[in-house]
């Protein structure tokens, strides 16, 4: 992304790509993202997504400027997080975990549509030129989907793996540790800058990444 330009490690084209992928994730995924939570607590019995008009996918409704910095930055970022009322769910701990997982499964879909769409271009597009740059601008949206999946999933709040681990902990424990939200959140992201996350995370996603390129290449014939 941008701060790999600062630093010089990619090339005026892979930059121009990197970018326009880039405001397709912040314009599209992170609305698929953050409707996918409002949508599923609808349905599994929570109006409040739908009273604050969230039921969208009109990109205003759900955009967080520092998070689409951040994507247009490092890759990686967040958007203005879907409010849920666990009251309104008949099994709320349960519910509350299929809401969270809802956003980041979106991510994976779109990360997934992307690679079906590249490995379609490249069985029957080949022979043209033009092809190395569309390949290059849907690898990197699959690649930020993946990392916005494996990161949402890492369990410390106010990330969607932390409304999974409440599914786990005593509700004592879970409360006590959301009222620190805000620093945890802060010292995150200070590992994230360190570099601490860099090796577990990108192994995830390249597992992931593998697994969906095996399964379009199945599609499509290509080993």
């Amino acid at each position: 992304m941008l701060i790999n330009a600062l630093k010089g490690t990619t090339d005026f084209t892979g930059i121009v790509v990197g970018i326009l992928s880039s405001l397709v994730v912040i314009f599209l995924t992170l609305p698929i993202h953050e409707f996918a939570h409002g949508f599923v607590a609808t349905k599994l019995g929570d109006p409040t997504p739908r009273y604050q008009g969230r039921l969208t996918l009109n990109p205003l409704r759900h955009i967080d400027y520092m998070g689409a910095l951040a994507i247009l930055l490092f890759g990686f970022g967040w958007a203005k997080p879907v409010q849920v009322n666990m009251r309104n769910f008949k099994n709320p701990k349960r519910d509350m975990a299929i809401t969270a997982l809802a956003g980041p499964v979106s991510n994976i879909i779109v990360a997934f549509i992307a690679t079906l769409i590249n490995f379609a271009v490249y069985k029957f597009l080949s022979a043209y030129a033009v092809v190395i740059y569309v390949i290059m601008f849907f690898s990197y949206i699959v690649q930020i989907n993946v990392y916005l999946a494996v990161f949402n999933l890492i369990p410390v709040p106010p990330l969607d793996g932390s409304r999974l681990l409440n599914a786990f902990l005593p509700d004592r424990i879970y409360y006590r540790l959301m009222q620190y939200e805000r620093y945890i959140i802060w010292g995150m992201f200070l590992l994230v800058y360190m570099g601490v996350f860099d090796k577990p995370l990108s192994l995830a996603s390249s597992t992931i990444i593998n697994g969906l390129s095996k399964v379009a290449g199945m599609i499509f014939g290509i080993n």
